[in-house]
């Protein structure tokens, strides 16, 4: 009988990892698992401490709909939420203060590490990262500049590209956190070329647009003005979008940065590609920040995240809004699915 392996009862398996246990991070996963209907879409495993989400859920009266194990290297999950506990780890005190911390930094990084490592080999469909601390991670003395960087290098991937969806808003990012003052020294074709591929690739496979249209930001003021206001535009995004156009992309650009965002304009795109972080995230935040979902493009593999911190200053307080990590929960399950389908239509798997 030939039969093709697919998620168990069609759902598929989302990892969600708790992110720094001193923020934010699990009381939004404990208020978006709450909805039984978004817990019903898929089956979940959540790398984290159980002591954390059981606090968070005391606060925000919500009841446990979770079981737990002592995590084993081996996440198991017939239906509904697993919760993964690390309690192997340090005791800390996790209703007490609320800012970056060396235990709590070490704690992050193992949730990430762990959930990435069923990533790659496939026993996840998708994982949704929780907010991390930069500085707890650099305290704890861990060389990455956050989760993309870290799975970039856990995936072995030169081309990875940051990117961030809000309702019809698509934008990636040609450069990420990179200073300004830096991006000079760095600002090259291939810089400006990747994000273009691998949005393209995104909206195609994940969105089902058969042919988009990639509008693409100048890095000037008024995308340089035919070369009054800076020369990059002519020297390198336009040879960038030419590469894009020989490859059959619909690409528009160098788009006037402070224009690009008006509804009228905006209309016209399937999606944007930004030159540098705040060119994106500032009108980005602005339209939908309680909606907008990180995406890591180029892993051939499925990652969001909510699209903000550890938020300390409101941690353990029960004001968190978990909308950006239920968008985020909501675009990993539909991105696995789509996956999944792709995998189901190109190679069926034999069993005998």
């Amino acid at each position: 009988m030939t039969r093709v392996r697919a998620a168990a009862n069609g759902k598929p398996l989302i990892g969600i990892s708790m992110g720094d246990p001193l923020g934010i991070g699990p009381e939004v996963i404990v208020k978006a698992l709450a909805d039984p209907e978004l817990r019903g879409q898929a089956r979940y495993v959540v790398f984290g401490l159980h002591d954390a989400l059981e606090i968070a859920a005391d606060l925000a009266e919500i009841n446990r709909f979770w079981w737990r194990e002592p995590y084993d290297g081996r996440p198991r999950v017939a239906s509904g939420v697993l919760v993964a506990d690390f309690d192997d780890l340090p005791q800390m005190c996790i209703n007490g203060r609320h800012r970056p911390d060396e235990l709590a930094g070490r704690a992050s990084f193992r949730f990430a590490e762990e959930a990435i490592r069923h990533l790659k080999s496939g026993v996840l469909d998708g994982l949704v990262t929780g907010p991390i601390s930069k500085t707890a991670w650099s305290e704890a003395r861990y060389n990455f500049r956050g989760h993309t960087d870290l799975l970039a290098r856990r995936f072995e991937s030169r081309r990875v590209t940051m990117a961030f969806f809000a309702d019809d808003l698509r934008i990636a990012l040609a450069s990420d956190h990179v200073p300004l003052f830096e991006l000079r020294n760095r600002f090259t074709i291939g810089l400006v070329h990747q994000p273009i591929d691998l949005l393209d690739r995104a909206l195609r496979e994940w969105f089902g647009i058969k042919r988009p249209h990639i509008g693409v930001l100048g890095l000037n003021p008024h995308a340089g003005e035919g070369g009054l206001l800076g020369d990059e535009e002519h020297r390198i995004i336009e040879p960038a979008l030419t590469l894009a156009r020989n490859a059959n992309i619909h690409v528009t650009g160098p788009l006037p940065p402070d224009t690009a965002f008006v509804p009228d304009v905006l209309s016209r795109f399937d999606g944007l590609v930004a030159m540098y972080h705040d060119q994106a995230l500032i009108p980005l935040k602005m339209q939908a920040f309680d909606r907008a979902v990180n995406v890591t493009l180029g892993l051939g593999a499925v990652r969001t995240s909510p699209d903000h911190g550890t938020a300390f200053g409101i941690a353990g307080r029960n004001k968190a809004n978990p909308g950006s990590t239920i968008e985020a929960i909501r675009l990993a399950i539909r991105f696995a699915k789509a996956r999944l389908a792709t995998t189901t239509k190109s190679a069926a798997v034999v069993v005998p």
